[in-house]
């Protein structure tokens, strides 16, 4: 008998409503009705994005900030609404203090450039945790072989949580920088930043927040964090590819130098001379990715409109029930916190005898796509003795539904590959004929 326990009601969401907002999920694949569990990596749109962004282009399209005519004007007020956007959704003092980037990679190679190789001198210490992606990894390695630079990184306790323990040692007056991911891409380890914060704040370094699997999940409130940069990416919280967000103290912003130089970064430029322009468009050259940032407005309007409370009560409420089930699996091996209060929306696991490329592509068959792989995080994988492993990664289009489908086709493919040690639950329905 499932212990699974239903929400509060104030927290349901009506998946079976939203998910008609996403004309992507009503596809069949191989025969099958998808079941999308890959949001970690990135999520469907809605079409309330699609029609933003597609409205702009159809009735009112122009560069911003170049023309005095009516749809320049137009589309800078929307582009500037949306900066405004995602300063009051992650509660940055001004909007101001938000630069839109690409996404957080390119964000994260900016604060290396860009901080990293003005304020930082040959000693200093950079402090990382095991869990990074690489994204917030290789910017940091390449600038301490550049800059001869200590890089150390916080251990992961048994359970896939950052040993804090460690803080004090690891932590020390030559160190400069923190950087860390607010949430584990990999085991889906929320990470309690305030700990980390007020050590590095205590020896004078600056903390650095890699957001992008918490800003979609669950409420970020980056005063409240403490941290002075934060980074994330539209694309993994419903919004378009290529939009990104920097948020950064206004002091740190106004030192930094650009990271790229071209149309509005400069105030007044002559043949040997230049004056920079203040945060944001320091940091903003060449034409902007206007529309995509008007489309993750209306990603952030979305989420606003569900709440991001409910959000993380749902997704919460998944997690626990994916734990479960395939937590009874045998041969099944589940990595991170099994605490669901502990993790967001990521459930990472190998399955004994089927390697993850294999099993990722049986699932496909059944109509369920997850992803497999290293996940961008080769050392994390090292650490744990895995050469890959499996993930699904759950978001407010999914459901108890998905979640059983998941498990009824990773019981099918045990059972067609004579990999089943023991009898499985036969609640759910098999996924047949898979390849």
């Amino acid at each position: 008998m499932s212990s699974f326990a239903l929400p509060a009601p104030e927290a349901v969401i009506d998946v079976a409503r939203i998910r008609r907002d996403f004309p992507a999920l009503a596809q069949l694949v191989h025969g099958r009705p998808l079941v999308f569990l890959d949001s970690a990596a990135s999520s469907q749109k809605p079409v309330q994005v699609l029609e933003a962004m597609d409205s702009l282009y159809r009735t009112s399209y122009a560069n911003v900030h170049r023309g005095a005519y009516a749809f320049s004007r137009h589309s800078t007020d929307l582009y500037d609404a949306a900066r405004a956007k995602v300063a009051t959704f992650i509660n940055a003092p001004t909007p101001e203090q938000i630069v839109f980037m690409r996404n957080a990679t390119e964000a994260l190679n900016l604060l290396a450039y860009s901080y990293g190789r003005t304020f930082l001198q040959p000693g200093d210490e950079i402090v990382l945790t095991e869990l990074e992606h690489h994204a917030n990894d290789l910017p940091w390695q390449l600038l301490a072989r550049e800059r001869g630079l200590v890089l150390k990184r916080i251990p992961i306790a048994p359970d896939g949580t950052p040993d804090l323990l460690t803080l004090d040692t690891l932590i020390t007056p030559r160190t400069r920088l923190v950087s860390f991911a607010h949430v584990s891409n990999v085991l889906g380890t929320i990470t309690d930043p305030c700990p980390i914060v007020a050590r590095a704040h205590a020896v004078g370094a600056v903390v650095v927040l890699d957001a992008c699997q918490s800003v979609p999940h669950l409420p970020v409130d980056v005063q409240a964090l403490g941290a002075d940069f934060l980074v994330f990416s539209g694309h993994k919280m419903l919004g378009p590819t290529g939009i990104g967000a920097l948020y950064g103290r206004a002091d740190l912003l106004a030192a930094m130098p650009p990271f790229l130089t071209g149309g509005d970064v400069a105030r007044e430029v002559d043949f040997d001379a230049v004056e920079w322009e203040a945060a944001p468009l320091k940091f903003e050259a060449g034409t902007p990715a206007f529309v995509e940032a008007i489309g993750l407005g209306a990603a952030i309007d979305y989420l606003e409109a569900i709440g991001m409370e409910r959000v993380r009560a749902h997704e919460r409420e998944l997690v626990a029930y994916a734990l479960e089930l395939l937590g009874e699996l045998p041969g099944v091996q589940l990595f991170g916190p099994r605490d669901p209060e502990l993790r967001s929306g990521v459930v990472t696991f190998t399955v004994e005898g089927i390697a993850p490329q294999d099993l990722a592509l049986a699932l496909d068959q059944c109509g369920v796509a997850i992803r497999s792989g290293r996940h961008c995080a080769h050392p994390l994988h090292r650490r744990l003795g895995l050469t890959a492993s499996a993930r699904a990664s759950f978001a407010i289009y999914n459901d108890a539904a998905d979640v059983e489908a998941l498990h009824d086709g990773i019981v099918a493919i045990q059972r067609r590959a004579g990999t089943t040690r023991a009898a499985v639950p036969s609640r759910y329905a098999d996924c047949s004929g898979v390849a």
